[in-house]
């Protein structure tokens, strides 16, 4: 709690001095005649200087604690006020208007009453000597800095290694039968760099075993196709010239051949009498249902050659009946999860390993709750499981554990252990990452929390500051990875196809616990939910709304304090009363996929003058924005994508700050605009009761004639897309990072704005035609910024056959590039990407394959290629990887689409010898109706650095001779890459 105080005091301190030193506090004090109360700038900064001592400190003294508390709330309100001055400077003229009297001696009278209270905090400090002296404290502090260095990688590094070695441990332990021993993980840490896949290199290296194989799950299963993959792995295997302790005899390799060109009928008894008489190591990895494991598991023979069996799955219940008997009774077998332990748990209740959904069914549902909070945290699993060991086995007494896990962490002393260990992560936080990681107690247990959003929000609440001249977004950034790194939070979705690998994240149950128990000790996050007693009254600066709260508006003035509040956020369904004018410093407003709002809702929203982040996104009752919107003068983040906004409001040029403005709405075309026309306006005029697609809408007449207005009409004057045009004036928005989807079609008057926008990272428009093109390609010459672009035209007809022949010098700092319409051709400007990373192409209807795969490998730093639907307009497609070529390609995507659609189809994908060295992931998709050839792909075996061949079909039906060749040429390559499912 005390690291908690120091941390966010320092933090909300640099902001309050941001607003006091800046030049424009300095002319609202020269106005205001209070030049004197704004020179308690310099008690501002000798408190922060007093946070600083104090946190290296780090010392348990109440008194100093209290102090910094004391300081924390100064500083909020300092930055409040400070705020709340400069949102007056719209005018030079505000301050000599008479009717401004009042509101300008409100503000002198704020700030004497500020200065006092910094005065007096900071003589607090100086009567009770609270915080040494930086020169009195000691130079000696390598016992601090020892600690501090053992981050969260090295622990997490130190119990993998541990694991590792526990798991050989437990394989090579004495004993002749045939051991089957379960892992249980999540999909990340069963892959090829996980805990068991170094386990079995190790074990491989060692050659305790005859044989050893990987095999992977894919569906649907068949057990030839498994049978034929073990018994290629156990050929190489036995071919190794490093092979030490066991020497292939001649009639083996024979027997191996003949197993090889064995009929289907007869493979799996002539395996098992392979393997009868010798010792084997086989993981079976990506197991998911018991019939799978019925199937495959007959044709393992029980010999005495001390075998083993090790079965990995994300099911805790598959691992569990996987799992012999006699296996389970071994008591290392806890010893196999440090990581993602799995009986543990059972263990220390029952103290001994049980199948609980067989012995204890009543109890089985409760203990997976409470697994679940767990995930796999051994600490937690070990403690929580010998607490419940001394409590009744009753589902009454679980389901009470796992409802109040917060508080029985806090005062159980049998459970206080795992929240000491979970403290000590979070005090190892430097003082900057700690209200970053409290912040995410805003959002609900595993949530999907999407990286930009988080860091976009850490930049409204000023988290993120400007360091020697680095971008608060790189900032914000570099502080979401080094969460990841600590192991703070866990990263939830990663992806090839992505420059950020990590596009997500989540926060352990029990870490989250841990933010939850802290933010609400500081008063940083009040969180309005379910359980939430009605004499709770929250005076946070940070209000979330969780979807299960059903209170009234009595409810809602009775428990929230809202005029303090600095962010908003609303999960579930929308009600008018949760937004007020009492919510003078809200910086954050997120609405995402909030259901039930509407235009009327947000007619006052201009009055948030200090609102940083807003978003509608995924709003699908919003059909414009007020003009009061301009009144926002602080707006950063705008995003509106997922709505129906079709035009926005000319007041939007006057959003200076705006740097993240996300447009688009939903794609449509004329017929659903006629449709809607009938059902509203027609409606309307009628007095006949529309009927509506959300039944949670609280829509008035004005809303569903505003839809008329500014969607339908629009709509049937525009060819269809999902581009939304810009007022002029955009241009002055010189602080833009991030714009589009932006509708260019009406004319070069739009281009011209964007033009202007000289600052701009990422641009995704559409509407290019024979008119703009020109216009377009000179603006991108003048954007020496832009690292990202999308181009696409408007309407079921729109072409980009016109930038085919373009002659212009692109961006040189272009990364990312996507082409989503006709082109024909491969524009040759391309080939002047030398920096770009990431490309995409989709709709090109391109005719020359060999050309364009020549123009692409000469891309030397091209590490993403996705080659999606209709990219292609040629009869007999063959894609052709020539040597050398692609030298950077990591990532690659191939899709082949209807046979309607003429030449869109994939004949034959060949790679060269040497082509695409660093090439890591293959994806390969097709449509339903397209015909495969068996032997589609060739010279898989000779990229070196694959790693992974994903499928992305709907059915293997009528494909298993194409699925079986794909997989006959990965056993053939020397990385041995896996064969998986996309979808």
């Amino acid at each position: 709690m005390e690291a908690t105080a120091l941390s966010l005091g320092k933090s909300v301190l640099d902001g309050a001095l941001g607003y006091a030193k800046s030049a424009l506090a300095e002319e609202v004090a020269l106005q205001l005649g209070v030049q004197r109360d704004h020179a308690f700038i310099r008690e501002l900064e000798m408190m922060r200087a007093f946070l600083r001592a104090a946190h290296d400190e780090r010392g348990d003294h109440q008194v100093l604690m209290t102090w910094v508390k004391q300081v924390r709330d100064v500083a909020y309100d300092a930055e409040d006020i400070l705020q709340d001055c400069l949102a007056h400077l719209k005018k030079p003229s505000w301050w000599r208007r008479p009717s401004t009297l009042p509101e300008r001696r409100r503000i002198a009278k704020k700030m004497k009453e500020l200065r006092a209270r910094v005065e007096d905090v900071s003589q607090r400090n100086l009567r009770y000597q609270l915080v040494k002296s930086a020169g009195s404290k000691p130079e000696d502090g390598t016992e601090v800095a020892g600690a501090a260095a053992m981050s969260g990688m090295e622990e997490a590094l130190r119990q993998q290694n541990k694991s590792k070695a526990d798991l050989i441990r437990l394989v090579n332990k004495k004993d002749e039968e045939l051991r089957v021993i379960g892992v249980w993980g999540t999909s990340d840490l069963l892959g090829e760099k996980s805990i068991v896949k170094r386990a079995y290199d190790g074990l491989k290296r060692d050659r305790k075993f005859q044989y050893h194989a990987w095999i992977s799950m894919v569906r649907p299963l068949s057990t030839t196709a498994i049978l034929q993959d073990i018994v290629m792995q156990f050929a190489v295997d036995s071919l190794e010239g490093e092979n030490k302790k066991h020497i292939s005899a001649p009639h083996e390799a024979q027997d191996l051949r003949r197993l090889w060109v064995a009929k289907e009928d007869d493979l799996a008894d002539e395996f098992r009498k392979f393997l009868n008489e010798k010792s084997y190591l086989i993981v079976v990895n990506g197991l998911s249902t018991m019939d799978e494991w019925d199937q495959i598991r007959t044709c393992f023979p029980t010999n005495k050659k001390g075998s083993r069996l090790l079965v990995c799955t994300q099911h805790v219940k598959i691992a569990s009946l996987c799992v012999e008997p006699s296996t389970l009774l071994l008591p290392e077998h806890k010893q196999l999860f440090p990581d993602k332990a799995l009986y543990a748990f059972y263990d220390k209740v029952f103290g001994k390993i049980t199948n609980l959904n067989e012995e204890c069914p009543e109890l089985y549902e409760v203990a997976e709750l409470i697994m679940k909070k767990c995930k796999g945290l051994p600490l937690a699993i070990v403690t929580i499981g010998g607490f419940l060991a001394k409590q009744p086995k009753t589902p009454m007494e679980w389901k009470k554990l796992n409802s109040h896990i917060s508080a029985e962490l806090e005062m159980n002393q049998g459970l206080r252990n795992i929240k000491n260990v979970l403290n000590k992560s979070y005090d190892g936080l430097p003082y900057h990452l700690k209200p970053c990681f409290l912040y995410l107690s805003i959002f609900p247990e595993d949530q999907d929390i999407k990286r930009n959003r988080l860091v976009r929000r850490w930049i409204a609440e000023g988290y993120s500051t400007e360091v020697l001249g680095k971008p608060l977004i790189e900032t914000a950034e570099s502080h979401f990875m080094e969460l990841v790194d600590r192991s703070m939070i866990l990263p939830n979705k990663t992806t090839y196809f992505s420059k950020k690998v990590i596009n997500s994240c989540q926060v352990h149950d029990l870490m989250r616990e841990i933010s939850i128990s802290k933010a609400a000790e500081e008063n940083l996050v009040f969180r309005l939910e379910e359980d939430c007693s009605s004499n709770t009254i929250g005076t946070a600066r940070h209000l979330t709304i969780s979807a299960n709260w059903k209170g009234d508006e009595a409810d809602f003035e009775s428990m929230v304090d809202v005029s303090r509040i600095r962010s908003l956020t609303v999960f579930g369904k929308w009600r008018q009363f949760f937004i007020s004018d009492k919510m003078r410093f809200l910086r954050v407003l997120d609405l995402q996929d909030t259901k039930g709002l509407c235009n009327h809702h947000l007619e006052h929203i201009g009055k948030l003058v200090h609102l940083r982040y807003l978003s509608l996104r995924g709003c699908l009752g919003i059909y414009h924005l007020p003009d009061s919107v301009g009144n926002m003068r602080q707006l950063q983040t705008l995003d509106i994508r997922l709505t129906w906004i079709a035009m926005l409001p000319k007041t939007i040029v006057k959003l200076k700050q705006l740097q993240y403005l996300r447009i688009g709405g939903l794609r449509t075309d004329r017929v659903y605009f006629l449709d809607r026309l009938k059902s509203k306006c027609v409606a309307f005029c009628s007095c006949h009761q529309p009927t509506y697609y959300d039944s949670d809408m609280e829509e008035t007449w004005c809303d569903r004639c505003t839809k008329c207005w500014y969607v339908v009409m629009p709509g049937l004057a525009t060819p269809s897309g999902s581009g939304t045009p810009v007022p002029r004036g955009v241009g002055n928005l010189k602080a833009l990072r991030t714009l589009g989807v932006v509708d260019i079609g009406s004319g070069n008057a739009q281009i011209k704005e964007i033009k202007r926008l000289t600052q701009l990272h990422k641009l995704q428009v559409t509407g290019i035609n024979k008119k703009n093109w020109q216009e377009f390609c000179s603006t991108l010459e003048s954007l020496s910024c832009l690292e990202s672009l999308s181009m696409s035209s408007s309407g079921l007809n729109g072409s980009l056959r016109c930038l085919s022949d373009a002659v212009f010098l692109p961006p040189n700092n272009l990364r990312t590039l996507m082409l989503l319409d006709d082109l024909g051709k491969m524009p040759a400007w391309i080939m002047h990407l030398r920096n770009l990373a990431k490309l995409r192409l989709m709709c090109t209807h391109l005719t020359d394959s060999d050309g364009t795969m020549q123009l692409l490998g000469n891309l030397p730093d091209l590490a993403i290629l996705r080659v999606d639907s209709y990219t292609f307009e040629v009869e007999g497609l063959c894609l052709n990887f020539l040597p050398e070529a692609f030298p950077s390609l990591v990532a690659l995507q191939l899709c082949s689409a209807h046979r309607r659609a003429r030449g869109s189809e994939i004949k034959s994908v060949e790679f060269k010898e040497g082509t695409a060295p660093k090439l890591e992931v293959l994806r390969f998709t097709y449509r339903r109706d397209v015909v495969i050839n068996d032997g589609l792909f060739s010279g898989l075996a000779s990229l070196p650095g694959l790693k992974k061949f994903e499928l992305g079909i709907h059915s293997f039906e009528g494909k298993e001779g194409f699925v079986e060749h794909v997989r006959a040429q990965l056993a053939l390559n020397q990385n041995q890459p896996v064969l998986t499912k996309a979808w």
